[in-house]
């Protein structure tokens, strides 16, 4: 028995086109899925990202913390620049013994305490105490706070 040309088509591997793709499900019919390996070694490769991704998440969060506070002592140096070009007397601060901030700056609940004063070279300094960066004792210029390195939640000044 002769084939057409039209058979010949429909049963060519080679030719994607006409019945070869209804050919191929038929095939797959017997296929039933992931194995049970197959699914464990899913979990464990998701289990491992997860186990890296957490900590390293954890990490950036507290990192933008403490760079947050250390913005808004920024925001106060430029502040109490403002507080002394009005004509006020320094030191800008607020703490338990007194606000002199005013209206001047609006700290958030991340910075509870800080002082402003002239510093031995004449370039206003900050003390400040942070919810994450903890107590500063040490007077820092606006070049100390813009050089500050975070890593881990710990500043190096």
């Amino acid at each position: 028995m002769q084939q057409t040309s039209e058979q010949k088509k429909i049963t060519t591997p080679k030719n994607k086109g006409g019945f070869y793709m209804f050919n191929k499900f038929k095939h797959m019919k017997n296929e039933k899925g992931l194995t049970l390996i197959e699914l464990l070694a899913v979990i464990v490769v998701l289990a491992i990202i997860a186990a890296i991704a957490i900590p390293a998440i954890g990490n950036i969060i507290n990192n933008s913390k403490v760079k947050a506070e250390i913005s808004d002592a920024i925001t106060i140096l430029n502040a109490a620049q403002l507080y002394e070009t009005d004509g006020n007397a320094l030191p800008f601060k607020k703490d338990t013994t007194g606000d002199t901030a005013g209206d001047y700056v609006d700290v958030s609940e991340r910075i509870t305490a800080f002082s402003v004063s002239r510093g031995t070279d004449g370039k206003l300094a900050i003390t400040f105490t942070g919810t994450k960066v903890g107590a500063v004792t040490s007077a820092k210029t606006l070049k100390n706070l813009s050089e500050a390195k975070v890593s881990k939640g710990i500043v190096t000044w």
